[in-house]
């Protein structure tokens, strides 16, 4: 009897703890804790990117300052609350003046932030902020969006990218900028006979990622999309950018 009488308490012990353990709820983190959105803000970049020249023969790179502002907060073409920030662009060392580069909108939702730039829709971020979670951040995009500037395959199945939240890093570092409480979005991450190493062989690199700063907003991107054709001549196609902050106020 008293064999029974443990086991009996045993199950209702283990029952009551897994009925805790599951009303338990998962609280995420605010999206306006990793892309804050305030007009007059602004954060400095190191940009350097490449793409290839002279019939995808020449590897041309290319060094800058970028300087995203938020300008004002406006609303947007499906008249929800949106931020339009500016973006210029001058030389790597930063001495000489800035020069207009364009304009994007940023558009926070309930459950997910929106970036509109030029005719790229992409869900940047999304609720929950939750190590594993995923969604298709590219979902609103056109098929072969980067068509007919860059004739490869890399973005034939664009809309399919799982954006998935890598564990948040306390503290991340790069080229001598150090940035703390960093969220991670990686978007894709694919190669096959990269770098080119089989001549003979169709080859490409797919890899797109972002970190998110706690209380400052992106402070590193990735984008690297290129093939290697075979037919009808052996040449690259595409391009990749590297962006850092360097400054922010």
């Amino acid at each position: 009897m008293k064999f029974k009488s443990f086991l009996f308490v045993m199950i209702v012990g283990c029952i009551m703890s897994s009925c805790s353990t599951e009303s338990e709820e998962f609280v995420s983190e605010k999206l306006s804790d990793y892309l804050p959105l305030q007009p007059g803000k602004y954060i400095t970049y190191r940009l350097d990117s490449f793409t290839y020249t002279n019939f995808g023969t020449v590897l041309q790179t290319h060094k800058y300052q970028a300087k995203h502002v938020i300008d004002a907060q406006i609303t947007d073409n499906l008249g929800r609350p949106s931020y339009r920030v500016y973006t210029y662009i001058r030389d790597s060392a930063g001495t000489k003046p800035w020069s207009a580069n364009g304009t994007y909108f940023i558009t926070p939702l309930p459950d997910q932030t929106e970036l509109i730039d030029d005719n790229f829709r992409i869900i940047k971020l999304h609720m929950p902020v939750k190590e594993g979670f995923q969604w298709r951040g590219n979902a609103h995009l056109a098929t072969h969006p980067y068509s007919p500037t860059y004739n490869f395959n890399n973005d034939a199945d664009i809309q399919d990218w799982d954006f998935t939240y890598e564990p948040i890093e306390p503290a991340f570092s790069y080229r001598g900028n150090n940035y703390k409480d960093v969220l991670t979005v990686t978007q894709v991450d694919d190669q096959s006979n990269a770098p080119v190493t089989n001549l003979d062989a169709y080859g490409f690199e797919s890899l797109s990622l972002e970190k998110y700063s706690k209380g400052i907003g992106l402070v590193y991107r990735k984008l690297i999309l290129w093939d290697y054709q075979i037919s009808p001549t052996k040449h690259y196609t595409g391009f990749g950018i590297t962006l850092w902050m360097i400054d922010h106020n």
